[in-house]
């Protein structure tokens, strides 16, 4: 029985995209930044999972009552954050409703929830070993309108995941 990494996500619009590019990304040993096409805020990590289970999730995102949910408007920044000592993030507010309707939904399904508050964030780079002090700063804020959720697959590869959207949930969806 294969299994799949998952987890339900939001993704930034293409101008935040385009704002966060904008900055500044020095080279240095055991920092490995994330590229701009895998930034998400992730809702809901559900880890590996059976084909069965991802059929699960699939339905109960489908019956989440998303127009009592969606659009919301959320925020980036203003200022580059340390998660642990390994992750450089922006952090993202606005979702709270969202991931927690999520995560009870799917409580059952994957691996456990996690009990920390939720934080949204687009995880900029990780570090091994890195300082990452000297990286912490202002960037510009941005607001976007969030008017779907995804299920995300997370293939593992030598310079670091691949993510794959492999369905939407949406008010019209």
């Amino acid at each position: 029985m294969s299994k799949q990494r998952l987890f339900v996500a939001v993704w930034p619009a293409a101008p935040v995209v385009a704002l966060l590019a904008g900055l500044g990304r020095p080279s240095c040993d055991g920092l490995r930044w994330t590229p701009d096409d895998q930034w998400h805020v992730t809702l809901r990590f559900l880890g590996s999972v059976a084909k069965e289970e991802r059929d699960r999730v699939s339905t109960v995102l489908q019956t989440l009552d998303l127009a009592a949910l969606l659009p919301v408007r959320v925020a980036l920044g203003p200022k580059t954050i340390r998660l642990g000592k390994e992750i450089l993030a922006v952090p993202v507010t606005g979702l709270d409703r969202v991931a927690s309707t999520v995560v009870g939904a799917t409580a059952d399904i994957g691996q456990a929830p996690d009990v920390r508050r939720f934080q949204g964030h687009v995880t900029l780079a990780r570090s091994r070993g890195v300082d990452l002090r000297p990286l912490l700063g202002t960037v510009p804020a941005a607001k976007w309108s969030v008017d779907e959720i995804t299920l995300v697959v997370s293939r593992t590869a030598s310079d670091g995941p691949r993510y794959e959207v492999v369905e939407r949930f949406g008010v019209d969806s």
